[in-house]
């Protein structure tokens, strides 16, 4: 990927918040690289090179600074390059994909060949795919080690690296440092441990600005009774996690860039998936600055945008859930699916377990959401549900259960949902839906809902797909500020039964 390396230049000399992340700076003096924001005195102009990820300055041999923490920053957008397959590549590496299988692998997941795969990755992200799975690996445990108390084995193992060994190996050889090392300078600078045991506290850093009251109570009205809550102050679920079932909490941190999870866990490892899910679930790799100028152009929407700064796409935890929730979603109220949602977990759920007892606040989590392979087996008929839409959610779960379904970046947003489709009582508006959640797909779009069609003056199916186009790659976002004006714009009369088309 080609950077403009002035306006890089420009962005370090004024230390612009809005950049940081969307490139790092190498000093060749100093053989170090940096964020956009770094506090250290800027380098002159004909000592900077800038790359577009934190993987492509390692992999050109600079190591991160200690006094920015590249591992602090809110994380490269996965659509920087101009690539869907990159994006979906990357979304995969977050999720673990290279954590227990190779290149190959990864490619075979995208239906491409590995060659070209590394060719995509070098020109739209300036590194291999090995090498940003294993700086994502470094900065996380360099995160762990700045902000938690754990040992170095539960660093190692919670950042997915196989041994202490090659853990130590890799930090030594990134940091010139010993982890201990690293720890101890945290410790002079300020940072250090936050929370008790049982719990872990982790920042969870963003690009300003971002609604969580949207967020939050986008999330408390679809929240499943005894799964997870939702208010003003926290959000809080049970999830199942390697080694047993755990409890996630994440507040806001006024005035600050970050959102503040606490996560009780049977174990640490694998906290690196569950860090990333978190982020997935509240959209903070989203850049609002490049989402808004875009949609702004259309002066339908201008004014929308204007209103909701930082509109972010509520995520979730578990794909398999969030597709679940969305077809008990069709044709009923938010309300009346958060109803059956509650009544299938109290059957089928598994009783919550957490060691350590319930944190504060979470007294009302009661169960975890039931595997694809239990709701494959289970009766659904006495849900309350119509018979079509119970068989939909066994048909959903035995084809999860069996690979057939990938509810993850391995495909485009076409072939999603092409395979949503097929699963009898799946039609495009949920396929998208889902897509749009689970998958975090930008450009997923409901085009059938009738609340996007109302907030635009009652315009036709047809009428709304062709406007969408201009709003190309974001339109997701777009059908969020649209969903938040028709909903601010129905009377409360109307509200519960147009929110029947978004429910999920």
């Amino acid at each position: 990927m080609r950077l403009d390396e002035e306006a890089c230049y420009r962005a370090l000399e004024t230390r612009d918040r809005r950049f940081d992340g969307r490139f790092f700076t190498g000093v060749l003096s100093t053989g170090i690289y940096c964020r956009p924001i770094c506090p250290a005195r800027t380098p002159k102009r004909e000592r900077c090179v800038f790359f577009p990820s934190a993987a492509a300055a390692q992999e050109a041999g600079y190591r991160p600074c200690l006094r920015c923490r590249p591992e602090a920053s809110p994380g490269t957008p996965a659509w920087l390059g101009t690539s869907a397959l990159v994006s979906r590549a990357l979304r995969l590496i977050a999720e673990g994909a290279l954590d227990d299988a190779d290149a190959p692998a990864l490619a075979a997941r995208l239906g491409v060949g590995e060659r070209h795969l590394r060719r995509l990755f070098l020109r739209h992200v300036g590194a291999s795919p090995l090498a940003v799975a294993q700086t994502r690996r470094l900065l996380f445990a360099k995160k762990l080690l700045d902000e938690t108390a754990l040992s170095m084995t539960e660093v190692a193992l919670s950042s997915g690296f196989s041994s202490v060994r090659r853990f130590n190996d890799a930090i030594r050889a990134t940091y010139a440092r010993t982890p201990r090392e690293l720890r101890t300078a945290a410790s002079k600078r300020g940072g250090g441990a936050a929370g008790g045991a049982p719990d872990i506290a982790l920042r969870l850093p963003f690009r300003p600005p971002l609604d969580w009251g949207a967020l939050a109570g986008f999330l408390a009205a679809r929240a499943i009774p005894g799964v997870e809550s939702a208010d003003p102050g926290a959000y809080r679920r049970a999830v199942r996690v390697a080694g047993g079932h755990g409890v996630v909490e994440v507040r806001p941190a006024p005035g600050e860039p970050h959102l503040l999870a606490r996560l009780r866990l049977p174990g640490t490892e694998g906290l690196i998936h569950c860090a990333e899910r978190l982020r997935r679930l509240f959209d903070l790799g989203a850049d609002p600055d490049a989402i808004a100028a875009h949609l702004r152009a259309d002066p339908r929407l201008a004014p929308l945008v204007a209103a909701t700064p930082g509109v972010r796409v509520p995520g979730a935890w578990d794909g398999f859930e969030l597709a679940v929730r969305a077809i008990l979603g069709q044709q009923v109220s938010v309300r009346a699916a958060t109803q059956l949602a509650g009544r299938l977990v109290a059957r089928h759920g598994e009783p919550l377990a957490v060691r350590g007892g319930l944190p504060e606040g979470a007294e009302g989590l009661r169960f975890v959401f039931p595997s694809p392979e239990a709701l494959a087996a289970a009766d659904l008929t006495d849900l309350g549900l119509p018979r079509a839409r119970a068989a939909t959610i066994t048909a959903l779960a035995a084809r999860v259960a069996r690979g057939e379904v990938a509810l993850d970046a391995s495909r485009g947003l076409d072939e999603t949902v092409r395979a949503l489709c097929a699963v009898p009582g799946i039609g495009a508006w949920t396929a998208h839906y889902i897509a749009m959640r689970a998958l975090r797909e930008p450009d997923a779009f409901p085009a059938t809902d009738l609340g996007l069609r109302r907030a635009l003056g009652g315009v036709s199916g047809a009428d709304l797909l062709a406007m969408a186009e201009a709003w190309r790659p974001w339109r997701a976002y777009a059908a969020m500020l649209l969903w938040t004006a028709d909903a601010q714009g129905a009377r409360p009369a109307e509200r519960e039964v147009s929110d029947g088309s978004l429910a999920g």
